[in-house]
């Protein structure tokens, strides 16, 4: 069975290029690039090499590029930093609808003594910049806000929250993992600190992300160890990742036109169809703000789980914005968030697209989910019930 994967915002396939530049750093070029010897210098040199592909992707300077582990680790990093620089202030700005690398550390450092303020969102998932405004003191060490949101691909405008966050003389960071290779970046042209990114969300391997430390940032590291990274975080480099990282940012660069035009139409196609086909459907979100390869739609009184079920049938693989899955019996935070109602949340499937989809993928969805969604609301009480005397008198 042929897999159509359109759950690209979850991990991404590590491309042929990209495993081609990393293979010979596992067995033929395995120094250690801090050696004095040339055996490994010329690994250090590679390691140079990636570092300024990444710096040209984001439109940063090769020293504002730190290598991580992955982007749990950069927004730790960045959170734990800002509050080292001003251990008198204890206060920390956020939103309701975070990825858990900064939800949850949050929620822990809430424990420790420091007040969070979560930022609402509206019905269309878009920051209440009022209410940003308004929750700024003294006290505010950082503000952390993602630039596109993992379920719904809604972009916040963080650059413009940024220069608010330095009126006052607060640092500022944007989880970036689901921005960053989808929608063009700049950091020459914007006053953000601190930015995270996930090798593995755009075709590079997992276990590597990116922490960008804008220069003259005050920064406290978060690994402890050696020399690496300047000192700004220990550890001997992941060599083959890094390389293949390098590579992944100088393909998304050259794909960045691609995935805002061939992609978002393919988006765009799957979701009107959909719609089209399917009664009691909505899209989640923001349709004009958002990542190009995005679309949160919810089908009323099915399970997003059971559907997800039914695809897997046909090789079709996307992921449910519902947390039952995890043993919860609530729907997605984001979509709690933004007030999506109870009967939509839970029958919620975000599909998310890459340049390696094609329209034979997105045909073989259209094709599949409509009798998909039938079956499932035949077996739904809440169908026989409700349902079907909603879908008549729409």
């Amino acid at each position: 069975m042929t897999t159509v994967y359109l759950d690209n915002n979850a991990t991404t396939r590590v491309v042929p290029e990209v495993l081609e530049v990393m293979l010979p750093y596992f067995s033929e070029l395995y120094g250690n690039p801090s050696s004095m010897h040339t055996f490994g210098g010329q690994v250090g040199i590679k390691i140079r090499e990636a570092r300024e592909q990444v710096a040209a992707l984001l439109g940063a300077s090769p020293d504002e590029i730190i290598f991580t582990s992955c982007g749990t680790e950069s927004d730790n990093t960045a959170i734990r930093s800002a509050l080292a620089a001003h251990p008198d202030r204890k206060h920390i700005v956020t939103s309701r609808v975070e990825h858990p690398a900064i939800k949850a550390l949050c929620a822990h450092l809430a424990e420790s003594g420091y007040r969070v303020t979560e930022l609402p969102v509206d019905s269309e998932g878009r920051l209440n910049m009022e209410a940003f405004e308004q929750c700024l003191t003294p006290d505010t060490a950082i503000v952390s806000l993602m630039w596109a949101n993992n379920e719904t691909g809604v972009v916040f405008p963080v650059e413009r929250v940024a220069e608010i966050a330095h009126s006052h003389g607060i640092l500022f960071h944007t989880d970036a993992v689901q921005a960053v290779g989808k929608i063009p970046i700049d950091m020459r042209q914007n006053t953000i600190d601190m930015l995270s990114l996930s090798g593995h969300k755009l075709h590079a391997p997992k276990g590597i992300g990116v922490f960008y430390l804008r220069r003259g940032t005050r920064f406290s590291p978060f690994m402890i160890g050696g020399h690496q990274e300047r000192e700004r975080r220990g550890g001997t480099e992941n060599t083959p990742s890094i390389i293949g990282l390098g590579k992944a940012c100088e393909l998304a660069a050259r794909h960045m036109e691609e995935e805002d035009s061939r992609v978002r139409q393919l988006r765009d196609k799957l979701e009107n169809e959909l719609l089209a086909r399917i009664p009691r459907a909505r899209v989640n979100g923001d349709r004009v703000n958002r990542l190009p390869n995005t679309t949160n739609i919810s089908f009323e009184f099915v399970e997003g789980e059971a559907i997800l079920l039914m695809l897997d049938r046909y090789g079709i693989c996307a992921s449910s914005g519902s947390a039952c899955t995890s043993g919860s019996l609530q729907p997605s935070h984001v979509l709690r968030a933004m007030g999506v109602p109870f009967t939509m949340a839970h029958g919620s499937i975000r599909f998310s697209l890459s340049i390696e989809n094609t329209e034979a993928d997105v045909d073989l969805v259209i094709e599949t989910l409509p009798g998909i969604i039938a079956q499932l609301r035949e077996m739904s009480p809440f169908w026989q019930t409700e349902g079907q005397s909603c879908a008549a008198s729409s």
